[in-house]
């Protein structure tokens, strides 16, 4: 692997990163500039099955950010053990595991899901960008549909 691949992984590393803080920090424009404009978010029945395109993926995320007048940072997204592999110049996969916390004020379990990313980049314009991703629920309700390369 060479240098210039393992910068551009850090670069996918660092957007990914950033959903998690724009998504809890209630950023809604800064979240989905991370999407290309053909983006595809495979969310499953209980988050409103898959979200198609910019317009779509900006209007499912506001209903969850905006809509539900959750509290900024309510909720935690850690993002851990990253995999990602570069499969074009413009182009790479990743997997990484998701723990979803609730630290909302009050909340008798912080805990709110456990599951895998699991998605394609683009580079766009100099910038990676979620190209497609999957959630695989782990727990509490199993929904794993396993890695997608």
């Amino acid at each position: 692997m060479t240098i210039e691949e393992l910068l551009e992984i850090e670069a996918i590393k660092e957007m990914r990163h950033l959903y998690s803080h724009y998504y809890d920090g209630n950023m809604l424009n800064e979240l989905v500039d991370l999407f290309t404009d053909d983006a595809v978010c495979e969310y499953g029945p209980n988050f409103g099955g898959d979200w198609v395109g910019k317009a779509q993926i900006r209007a499912r995320y506001h209903d969850f950010l905006i809509g539900s007048k959750r509290a900024e940072h309510s909720q935690m997204h850690a993002i851990t053990n990253p995999w990602i592999r570069l499969t074009g110049k413009d182009e790479a996969y990743g997997r990484w595991y998701q723990l979803n916390l609730n630290v909302a004020e009050g909340a008798q379990n912080p805990i709110n899901l456990f599951g895998i990313y699991d998605d394609v980049y683009r580079k766009v314009n100099g910038s990676w960008k979620i190209r497609r991703t999957r959630i695989d629920f782990l727990w509490p309700k199993r929904e794993f549909y396993g890695r997608r390369m």
